[in-house]
């Protein structure tokens, strides 16, 4: 009896051992592809053959070290982390899965929360049994285990006693999901039966361009990057709308090369008939950029667009918008509108000098937290670029009352095109920001601004050469990208930094403080499209410095004011008639917004009055008052083009004379 017993048991687990060689080594393969389980709503996926050797790649490097210093940074690794931990307890289940192929997608949850998915390939490991039900044992006593049916899947619920989380884990074949919120790993298996992302044919086509020859594969599904931006920023923008809306699929295979640089190069497709611009761009070809000539080393945003010829590129801009004929009929109405109240030919007298670049500059403000921007063309020939916008402006005043007749700064001719709505007709709402601009011809390009003041910071900085082409720094990182592109976004970190201190709320610019060393970090960011086929190639770059370096760089050293005039203190007041009095007398910069007032006045933060100025052509000239912060009279006098002139006069914060002087 004890014999058969025996018996009986060898022959059982002869045939569980034969059942499970059959699984593992002669039934036949199933290997379900990992990104069939990625749910339709991934923002970002990141594919990669070996995560641990990656893994350990990464989380030694400079960059990520530094992250992980931030509070914030923190909570977006947090699920990495914990995953990792659960394994790293018990080498056993690491070692036995080994380097598998591993998909990490993240996706938003719900409103200003996101969470990240696992799909690992156990490839025929995923078939034994033994590995289900023992996974309890690999990762020890420190979890709770739990299990439910889910549309015929199993899901394993492990709750860290400890961190009172819980890990959800179940498995697809030969695929193991893993997350820390239960809907992801739902989700995944409601893919198992119709996948979205990885039958879709723009998808496929990025997807088969990419390789694997890399330690990482990323793909960008923009149609829900607003929602995963709005984790971390409040409110939307036309640039944001403008690229979700555009883009489709972007994918990327990058290495970390060097601690201190990331490149990645990719395909991005885009939406059919959603972006006019896009759609031209491709059809005409690449340009080479030069606009970085003069843009100034302050600029914390240059968006290039170059192609061979602009008078093609309009051509297609023009073929491209046909194709919705309602927006194309409105398009040529109004701009026939224009021709025909200024009496004037678009494509003659303006698109006909400009070459084969344009370009959107944003700089750091320098007065007023003004938001400084510039739209720039290069020219063909600069005489016919003059004789073409000087034909437009003899329209103006002929049709218009605006009498400015454009003024000379430093050897340059700053003039006023006063056509409500022109750029927003002649190229679309990208441009709809440059209303009434001023512009002015500087090298080889005209620059066109809302303020004469941005036109008068450029020049200045050109005639200096402190522009972004005689910068170390971006002419090093320009290298890394090809000459020519169709499309080309450079973001200069810290200056972008500054300018969106300088224009934020309180509650903003207490945030940028405390997280300005780990926006800083990267100071340098570049992304370029190139036409492939239906498809564009594109670069991305991202470099990475220590803080505190960063903030050594001359041109990104923090400015250090000294006390301005209105917030001069009790003890300058009563000295101020021992000042010398070429600086008693010297009134605050005069930089009026708009050259064609007869008049320019500024005002305390309170609402008072703290100086007023007679203008003629922009320049002062005639009779002007500045006040203290009460109210009384504080200097007075005459200016005459642009000089001081005559007698003036200065008075105490009781209307007492203190000083004269004659200029």
């Amino acid at each position: 009896m004890r014999r058969k017993i025996i018996i009986a048991v060898i022959a059982s687990m002869l045939g569980f051992l034969l059942y499970q060689i059959y699984v593992f080594f002669l039934s036949p393969a199933t290997n379900l592809n990992g990104i069939y389980l990625v749910p339709k709503d991934a923002v970002l996926v990141v594919e990669t053959q070996n995560p641990i050797d990656n893994w350990e790649d990464i989380s030694n490097s400079d960059i990520w070290r530094h992250l992980q210093t931030n509070d914030y940074f923190n909570e977006l690794t947090k699920s990495l982390n914990g995953f990792d931990n659960v394994f790293d307890k018990q080498k056993r289940l690491i070692d036995f899965i080994g380097n598998r192929s591993m998909f990490i997608s993240i996706h938003v949850t719900e409103r200003k929360q996101y969470d990240l998915l696992y799909i690992a390939d156990l490839q025929k490991i995923a078939k034994l049994n033994i590995l289900k039900t023992h996974l309890s044992s690999f990762v020890g006593e420190d979890y709770k285990l739990h299990k439910r049916q889910y549309h015929q899947h199993e899901i394993l619920e492990f709750y860290d006693k400890e961190s009172r989380e819980t890990i959800f884990i179940s498995f697809v074949e030969n695929q193991l999901l893993a997350s820390f919120t239960h809907t992801l790993v739902e989700n995944a298996i409601d893919q198992y039966g119709e996948p979205v992302i990885g039958r879709d044919l723009q998808f496929i086509a990025v997807n088969k361009k990419i390789g694997f020859e890399n330690m990482f594969r990323l793909y960008v599904q923009y149609k829900y990057m607003d929602s995963y931006l709005n984790c971390f920023f409040d409110g939307k923008s036309d640039l944001l709308k403008n690229l979700t809306q555009t883009f489709k699929y972007s994918g990327f295979h990058f290495d970390l090369t060097s601690n201190n640089i990331v490149i990645a190069d990719g395909y991005t497709n885009t939406y059919e008939n959603t972006n006019i611009y896009l759609s031209a761009l491709q059809k005409t070809g690449e340009g080479k950029r030069s606009i970085a000539k003069i843009a100034p080393e302050r600029t914390a945003l240059y968006v290039s667009f170059a192609f061979d010829s602009f008078t093609e590129f309009y051509k297609n801009f023009e073929s491209v918008m046909q194709e919705d004929s309602t927006n194309f009929i409105s398009y040529q109405n109004n701009l026939k509108k224009i021709e025909d109240y200024l009496d004037i030919d678009i494509k003659k007298h303006f698109i006909s000098w400009i070459d084969n670049e344009l370009a959107l500059l944003q700089m750091q403000p320098t007065i007023n937290n003004q938001n400084e921007m510039a739209l720039v063309f290069k020219v063909k020939n600069k005489e016919l670029a003059i004789e073409r916008l000087d034909y437009i402006l003899k329209k103006i005043r002929k049709k218009t009352p605006v009498k400015f007749k454009g003024v000379d700064y430093k050897e340059h001719r700053i003039q006023f095109m006063s056509i409500k709505g022109f750029f927003k007709v002649f190229l679309g709402e990208m441009f709809k920001e440059f209303d009434k601009p001023y512009f002015s011809l500087i090298d080889d390009y005209i620059v066109f601004t809302n303020n004469p003041n941005t036109l008068k910071n450029i020049i200045d900085d050109f005639l200096v050469k402190k522009t972004l082409a005689n910068s170390e720094d971006y002419q090093g990182f320009n290298e890394q990208f090809d000459s020519k592109s169709s499309v080309f976004a450079y973001i200069n970190t810290p200056v972008l930094y500054k300018s969106m201190y300088s224009l934020a709320d309180r509650t903003t610019k207490k945030q940028l403080v405390e997280n300005k060393n780990f926006i800083i970090c990267f100071p340098q960011i570049g992304f370029q499209l190139t036409p492939y086929a239906t498809m564009f190639e594109s670069r991305l770059l991202v470099s990475f410095q220590d803080p505190e370096v960063v903030k050594g760089k001359e041109q990104f050293k923090e400015q250090l004011e000294g006390p301005k005039r209105e917030g001069e203190t009790e003890e300058a007041k009563d000295n101020i008639v021992e000042i010398e009095k070429k600086n008693v007398f010297q009134t605050p910069e005069i930089l009026p917004d708009n050259l064609d007032a007869d008049e320019f006045v500024k005002k305390y933060d309170n609402g008072n009055v703290l100086f007023r100025v007679s203008l003629e052509n922009g320049i002062p000239n005639g009779k002007y008052k500045e006040y203290y912060l009460n109210g009384k009279i504080k200097l007075k006098g005459r200016f005459k083009e642009g000089k001081q002139y005559k007698v003036w006069k200065l008075y105490d914060e009781n209307g007492n004379l203190l000083a004269k002087n004659k200029f």
